[in-house]
């Protein structure tokens, strides 16, 4: 995203916080019609629910120094990568891919990194599926592209993630070994329920369609899955959404 100089930085950041929101309402307006077409089309729903924000001010400052760089609006525009950021939950872990799938194969989105934390969990058990993209605002005069993360989860994985970060604030990131580990345990439970969860709701399926019907952009998403997105993973380390 290229800003416009300013004299004034405050203007200069305001200016780059209208990009972030705007962005946000963007991706969010595409996930809200994508859930609609599941709905009506598919009769069926993947998306539980869609949380966004703009990250605090003191966040941002700290990850840019803690790369030790300046603290400008430029380095905060082309160095941080979830300024913006959208949590996407969903039902079952197939449904992750599929809705990283519709999102990735529109024309305006442009997918510039991604972290699959479900195929390679974090060493403290954190899963979920991370997207950096980016998408054209128009505005009156000109068209900017802007970068938001896209978070991707199942309600087991946003449970565990949302509970883990509570539990290290307590701590202020230094939790005890034996409380890192009974959280590394639960990750482990809460992806085989995941599992589970996912493989009852095939056999629901199978059993409400004998005749072997089966939901072609369901498929498609089974198809991809993993494999597909496995290929473009990057070795970034990218900041969970606050909660």
């Amino acid at each position: 995203m290229d800003l416009p100089m300013f004299r004034d930085e405050t203007q200069e950041w305001n200016h780059a916080l209208l990009l972030y929101d705007s962005a946000l309402k963007e991706i969010d307006t595409k996930l809200q019609i994508l859930r609609n077409e599941f709905k009506v089309e598919h009769k069926y729903n993947p998306i539980e629910h869609i949380t966004s924000r703009i990250k605090s001010l003191e966040s941002i400052a700290k990850k840019v120094r803690k790369d030790q760089r300046e603290l400008t609006v430029e380095n905060i525009v082309k160095y941080v990568n979830d300024v913006a950021g959208i949590r996407v939950i969903c039902s079952f872990t197939s449904d992750i891919y599929r809705i990283a799938d519709a999102i990735a194969n529109q024309s305006d989105v442009n997918v510039l990194k991604v972290k699959d934390f479900i195929m390679n969990p974090k060493p403290n058990g954190y899963r979920s599926y991370h997207m950096i993209v980016s998408i054209p605002i128009f505005l009156s005069d000109k068209v900017t592209e802007t970068k938001v993360e896209i978070q991707i989860r199942t309600i087991a994985m946003d449970f565990w993630a949302s509970l883990e970060h509570k539990i290290y604030y307590k701590f202020e990131g230094h939790a005890p070994e034996h409380i890192r580990e009974e959280l590394r345990v639960c990750s482990e439970i809460t992806a085989t329920l995941d599992k589970k969860m996912r493989d009852l709701n095939e056999e629901v399926k199978r059993i409400s369609n004998p005749n072997g019907y089966v939901d072609s952009l369901y498929g498609k998403a089974n198809i991809i899955n993993e494999e597909y997105y496995g290929i473009i993973v990057e070795d970034i380390e990218e900041d969970i959404v606050e909660e």
